[in-house]
């Protein structure tokens, strides 16, 4: 986790607030646990109804939402306003929507915690709320996380959660859901229902819980793949046919072009050693494995020719230049393609 989030945390875990947060950027997850935190914890139950309100960016100015913040607490100590979706508020993209929010950052008013999540993007620091900003408000500014990191995250989810997770499964998870947080935090969440008491989650509860055939999955196709195992591959291929509402070929077509595109990036890179490949390829230790044999197995020409193959298919599943063939010659085809 962010440290800034961190301490953002612990500092309402000990009842200390700030007049206002202003949480921004691309990875809105950190901006809901800080958000969600304030809405649950800072008042009591008896205290909400008078002095919490939730707004939401689009149906308000930003007139009405100081109007909110000014306002003194009813029977309590202070009053919690939380602003959802900030990014929408009606005037912030004006100068008079900016001038108004600094305005009220020099002076505002400690009884009142006032909380922006403004998501999927950062104040503009070329004007002058962007630039004061971090003088007058907590503030956090996430970014997405690389694949790399991911294992990071959800080890330390599962800890916070106090439930053990191998590395397998950890690997698993974060190849499957990819870098959406919320979703990988939801399945995680899901899992601990589940679990006996002193129960762990491995690879193959992940598997179960998100829908994966244990044996016929993307990654043991790309595994077939890489080892050039035709009858396993075609085993995975003749699986997918049949349940392609869960495997859906468009989106494991996409998988395969990620894979293959990093394995081209693997190529320039000057150290190919596992710990030189994760860093360049920005993916997981347990990840790097199957990029390392892609690079013992295939040349650059195959490599590239396997790049070009996985964009015909692609097309040919989006109705162009696709002939009579259906999804599963098409991606029968591509598999052999890659392996051959």
């Amino acid at each position: 986790m962010d440290a800034n989030v961190k301490k953002i945390l612990a500092d309402l875990k000990s009842k200390k607030y700030a007049p206002v947060y202003f949480l921004q950027g691309e990875e809105t997850f950190y901006i809901d646990v800080i958000a969600d935190y304030v809405e649950a914890n800072v008042l009591s139950d008896a205290e909400k109804g008078f002095n919490q309100v939730i707004v939401y960016g689009k149906d308000a100015t930003m007139a009405t939402i100081l109007t909110h913040a000014r306002r003194f607490p009813m029977m309590a100590e202070r009053q919690v306003v939380i602003v959802k979706e900030a990014q929408d508020i009606q005037d912030f993209g004006k100068e008079i929507g900016g001038k108004l929010l600094l305005d009220y950052l020099t002076k505002a008013v400690p009884s009142t915690v006032l909380v922006f999540c403004h998501k999927h993007k950062s104040l503009d620091k070329r004007k002058e709320l962007g630039k004061k900003i971090d003088q007058y408000a907590v503030t956090i500014n996430t970014k997405k996380l690389y694949d790399n990191q991911l294992p990071e995250f959800v080890g330390e989810y599962c800890k916070d959660k106090k439930v053990s997770i191998d590395d397998r499964a950890i690997q698993a998870l974060c190849e499957f859901v990819g870098n959406d947080l919320h979703r990988l935090a939801n399945e995680v969440d899901k899992m601990v229902i589940s679990l006996a008491p002193g129960e762990s989650i491995t690879a193959e509860r992940i598997m179960s819980q998100v829908g994966v055939s244990k044996e016929y999955n993307i990654f043991e196709l790309q595994k077939a793949i890489l080892q050039r195992d035709t009858l396993l591959a075609n085993k995975i291929v003749n699986y997918f046919e049949r349940n392609t509402k869960k495997n859906p070929m468009i989106p494991v077509v996409a998988y395969l072009f990620s894979f293959f595109s990093k394995v081209l990036a693997a190529t320039q890179a000057t150290d190919k050693s596992d710990k030189g490949l994760a860093s360049e390829l920005k993916v997981s230790p347990y990840a790097v494995r199957d990029y390392s044999l892609a690079l013992r197995q295939f040349p650059l020409s195959k490599i590239i020719d396997n790049i070009a193959s996985i964009k015909d298919a692609d097309l040919k599943l989006k109705g162009v230049n696709n002939g009579s063939a259906d999804e599963g010659q098409i991606f029968r085809e591509l598999v052999w393609r890659l392996m051959n």
